[in-house]
């Protein structure tokens, strides 16, 4: 930054001596080797990345009729017959309400407000995910006991675990900056930290969780300097234990092999029921689909559609041009969301780098991990498509982290335009 400002302070004489006339550009684009390219084009200032919301609403506004058409069907079934046919619509589009209004005010806090909250936002959803599993308190579903019930909504604080480790490991790399290269002293603190995170969400039990976690931990941790030989001893202990945890664990165990042949007849009607129907959904989508709401596989044959299989359904309903075109987005959205954290880091604003490359680590793994599990590429998990499938909380926090990178470009450019923060 302390090289690019002799220049930028002399564009900006020459701007204010020539006016209007003026036909010089400012550069605001990162070259992929670093460093600013010049641009032809004169510069313009805009408060946010326009793309990126768009691509968002595009992602909410198709996730929001996917659901609809998912549920639909579902009163038909006796466990929801007290529900009318619009009941997840009225409720996801209430959730999405709710989160917009979260990400504008979330958009309003500067970045170093967050810097500074990281460590108390880390506590906090420690102790909700300890909250979660007080009897009377921690909502079960299924087995799994995951959500606190806050009167409509059900929220769920293994997603608020996934925005504060992301801020807290970003705000630890800053402070450990000068020990990175020492193992036990820059490692050690945040593999315990996302250790203590890990045997809560095991508890519950909420594998996908962790693994999500663990991975927004590393990429970071990585990100921010950590020694590549380091990088790759933690990455082998995680392997490793997430094998262990497999193996002594017999439904686990089940889930495994139920994956690699989900046909067969013990696991057809059982551990591979979720799985073989998703291939079938996305099997008879062929490559335009059936048509939306002319899906079969949603009427009651395949489980929690409207949440973790909803790209089958859309594979169902649009094909294998629906499929590649939500790939296509995800793939998009994750690589602007790491260009605006490169940004931020060439400004020398580490911290806000390390959260919006988290942010898109986040949204990108999880993304592929779901498409892989729906896809039959992956073990079944129960994690949902990040700002499509339904679920208030995960929603709420996808669009307050989204609004958070916003913030971190909307500051990048009143840098780059010569503002101050």
């Amino acid at each position: 930054m302390s090289r690019s400002m002799p220049f930028l302070t002399g564009w900006f004489s020459a701007r204010a001596a020539m006016a209007a006339a003026a036909s010089s550009a400012l550069p605001v684009r990162l070259a992929g080797r670093g460093g600013f390219s010049a641009s032809t084009r004169p510069a313009r200032v805009r408060g946010f990345d326009q793309p990126l919301v768009w691509v968002v609403v595009a992602l909410l506004l198709w996730g929001l009729i996917m659901v609809y058409s998912a549920s639909v069907a579902m009163p038909d079934n006796p466990r929801f017959s007290n529900y009318t046919h619009t009941h997840f619509l009225v409720r996801h589009i209430a959730s999405i309400g709710v989160a917009f209004v979260a990400a504008l005010l979330a958009f309003q806090i500067p970045v170093q407000v967050w810097e500074k909250v990281a460590p108390w936002l880390f506590v906090a959803s420690l102790l909700l995910l300890m909250l979660v599993l007080v009897p009377f308190i921690g909502k079960g579903v299924n087995g799994a006991r995951r959500w606190i019930a806050l009167g409509a909504l059900n929220f769920q604080p293994s997603e608020l675990a996934k925005f504060a480790v992301l801020l807290y490991a970003s705000d630890y790399m800053v402070r450990k900056m000068d020990v990175k290269e020492h193992f036990f002293r820059a490692v050690s603190p945040m593999a315990l930290a996302v250790a203590i995170v890990g045997l809560l969400l095991l508890a519950e039990p909420d594998m996908g969780g962790f693994m999500v976690i663990a991975v927004i931990a590393m990429g970071i941790l990585f990100l921010g300097g950590v020694n590549a030989r380091m990088f790759f001893l933690i990455a082998l202990i995680l392997v490793v234990a997430f094998g262990l945890m497999i193996a002594l664990s017999e439904w686990r165990r089940e889930r495994i092999f139920a994956y690699l042949d989900p046909w067969t007849e013990k696991y057809a009607l059982g551990k591979g029921y979720q799985l073989s129907h998703s291939l079938i959904a996305i099997g008879r989508g062929e490559i335009f689909g059936v048509g939306l709401g002319g899906s079969v596989e949603k009427l009651h044959w395949l489980p929690e559609a409207h949440t973790d299989f909803l790209l089958a359904v859309i594979g169902e309903e649009f094909g294998l041009v629906g499929v590649l075109v939500v790939i296509g987005l995800f793939l998009w959205l994750t690589r602007r969301i790491m260009h605006i954290g490169r940004q931020a880091i060439a400004l020398d604003r580490v911290f806000a780098g390390l959260v919006a490359q988290g942010v898109g680590i986040w949204m990108g793994f999880q993304s592929f991990i779901n498409m892989g599990v729906n896809l039959g590429a992956l073990p079944t998990k129960g994690l949902t498509l990040p700002l499509m499938s339904y679920g208030g909380s995960a929603i709420l926090v996808n669009l307050i982290a989204i609004a958070v990178v916003l913030r971190i470009d909307y500051e990048n450019r009143q840098l780059m335009h010569g503002g101050r923060l």
